[in-house]
């Protein structure tokens, strides 16, 4: 592609502007720990929202999604659940509280306030660190891969695609380690402004340059139908022959059962909390357990709008007038390629800068927030506590630069030697994430699970993560969660019931404190008679009914800009009802309810 020297200017001029808001910032991020991982705990949660929110709007993932949009029509929009999306309600309702309430740096170090300090609780440090060191890289190989693809198509010169991601990642890693959390938050927050307008922009093209009557005779029967039976019944015999292959790889055939096979994974995922990412410092960096409820939910409703309605209008511009070729293509056809291949032919000059310019913002924003996360685990968690216990905090600053550097380094090597965007994410996702969820599931709930317990069940979780893909190459990571799950609980029961439970000092003071409701009432006993004023958790059925609501008033927010760009005005007007009374139920039963 040849670009103007209009949209060359757009994005040199972002780019530059970037760099130097970066290490404009970086100043003040250098002055202690607690400033370079968490903005000194005084950014405004609106802010960590909105910044969240852009490191989700990835351009790996928006690629993945605007793939499966093309293939999948309107039920693409429950494809996302295998991240899970709506993760989100359940910390927007009550873990983003429970967590922002331990008032500690990173997710290991809040190890000690579950489980104390003894041995046990320093096994199940390190087995967090572990996790959040091997998930970074995976995160980093997943953007890698995202950009190198998506550049190759737009750049002029004529480098394969990891030379691309290897030049952008050396830009973008500048400003994120010298910058820390503040520089991250405050340059995604303009490249989420960017995005956005973007992204708005190119759901109005489709709309002007697409009729519904073009969309329905470039796809097949119940394209555009939201809900679903077991089998998918979707047919593009005849349209793109190529898709139904898609579709056989992808493993989707049974849709009513990879759906519900992750609603499961996803409710026992989101109960387990935040894995230790961007996600869970946004929640630790903001000033009070509210504001951190508050943030949570914001990201959900900043975020939808725009970015499907440039997922839906790149994906019908391509099907409408990219179908043939796509056909002539045959298998060979990368539908990963279809976001890059439609700006390439669809956006006019101008906004195309603009549009590169967001999607590398979306790049930079998914990556940013990594590695700003990653250093965090091994810099307060091991370096300080039993290397350098003693330095001074500049110490500790340069070490993260210096982890932050090895984490992309490694995050690359392992982008070079995979294939495709969505065999890092089915594995990142589904698999890693998948071995997660026993160990700390059982955390927030169970009185009785203790350090050891911890240890254990996350090691065989993540071993079982590492080894599924070589012991058992042709099956999904998705369809192996349950066996994944097993190897959790396993490891996670026996090493409790092995092992004695934690001092009652411990589990009384989390208790206290963090207020989860569970299987807790031998300690809540023990609490109320030190404290006859002390008030449980009674919250369990509130806070169920309002994840509910939350999911769907969700599912709104996600098909009501694809109904937009498809012109289906019916459709849209029910799914802005559905948002309306779903948001005033929110209000009532879960806004005006938080604990100050």
């Amino acid at each position: 592609m040849i670009l103007s020297w209009i949209d060359i200017a757009v994005i040199i001029a972002y780019l530059v502007s970037v760099l130097l808001i970066g290490l404009y910032i970086s100043k003040r991020a250098s002055q202690n720990m607690d400033s370079y991982f968490l903005g000194g705990k005084t950014i405004p949660w609106w802010a960590l929202g909105v910044s969240n929110a852009s490191g989700m709007f990835d351009i790996a993932g928006t690629m993945w999604l605007v793939s499966m949009c093309f293939v999948y029509g309107l039920k693409s929009a429950w494809l996302p659940w295998i991240w899970p999306i709506f993760n989100q309600i359940f910390l927007m309702i009550y873990l983003s509280v429970w967590l922002r309430r331990s008032n500690v740096m990173t997710g290991a170090q809040w190890m000690e306030t579950r489980f104390g300090t003894g041995k046990g609780a320093e096994m199940s440090q390190m087995v967090v660190v572990i996790f959040a060191l091997v998930s970074a890289i995976g995160f980093i190989a997943y953007a890698f891969k995202g950009i190198g693809k998506f550049a190759a198509i737009f750049f002029p010169w004529e480098l394969s695609p990891d030379i691309y991601a290897l030049i952008i990642f050396s830009i973008t890693t500048i400003y994120v380690v010298k910058g820390g959390m503040y520089s991250v938050v405050f340059t995604e927050i303009l490249q989420f402004v960017i995005m956005t307008i973007a992204a708005i922009s190119v759901g109005v093209i489709a709309m002007y340059m697409v009729s519904p009557e073009q969309l329905a005779a470039a796809t097949p029967q119940g394209w555009d139908q939201l809900f679903f039976d077991w089998r998918l019944d979707l047919n593009w015999e005849g349209l793109i022959d190529s898709v139904n292959v898609k579709v056989q790889d992808d493993g989707l055939e049974l849709f009513g059962l990879m759906i519900m096979m992750m609603l499961f994974k996803g409710v026992l995922s989101s109960m387990a909390g935040p894995v230790p990412n961007y996600d869970m410092q946004r929640i630790l960096a903001t000033k009070s357990p509210k504001d951190a409820a508050k943030m949570s939910g914001l990201v959900s409703l900043v975020m939808f709008f725009p970015r499907y309605m440039m997922v839906a209008g790149l994906s019908i511009l391509a099907i409408v007038y990219m179908g043939p070729d796509i056909q002539a293509q045959g298998t060979q056809f990368d539908f990963e390629q279809i976001l890059p291949f439609a700006i390439n032919n669809f956006v006019p000059v101008g906004l195309t800068g603009l549009l590169i310019a967001g999607l590398l913002a979306a790049f930079m924003s998914t990556y940013a927030a990594s590695v700003n996360a990653a250093p965090a685990y091994f810099v307060n968690d091991i370096y300080r506590r039993y290397l350098r216990p003693d330095a001074d905090s500049r110490t500790y600053v340069r070490m993260s630069y210096i982890v932050s550097i090895v984490l992309v380094v490694l995050g690359m090597g392992l982008g070079l030697m995979l294939g495709s965007i969505n065999a890092i994410m089915q594995w990142i996702f589904a698999a890693l994430f998948g071995g997660y969820a026993a160990a700390n599931l059982l955390k927030w709930h169970w009185w009785r699970f203790n350090a050891y317990g911890y240890f254990w069940g996350m090691l065989a979780g993540l071993i079982g993560a590492l080894v599924l893909p070589i012991a058992l190459p042709d099956v999904q990571p998705l369809m192996a969660f349950p066996l994944l799950l097993i190897f959790g609980l396993v490891g996670s029961i026996a090493g409790t019931l092995l092992t004695p439970p934690e001092s009652d000092d411990v589990l009384c003071e989390f208790y206290r404190t963090v207020k989860p409701w569970g299987a807790w009432g031998p300690i809540c006993d023990k609490v109320i008679a030190l404290d006859p004023d002390f008030a449980p958790n009674r919250a369990f059925y509130r806070d169920m009914f309002n994840v509910a609501i939350g999911i769907v008033w969700q599912i709104g927010l996600v098909v009501m800009p694809i109904y937009l760009v498809i012109q289906q005005w019916w459709s849209m007007l029910t799914a802005f009802g559905v948002i309306v009374v779903t948001s005033w139920i929110l209000k009532k039963n879960w806004l005006d309810k938080l604990p100050d």
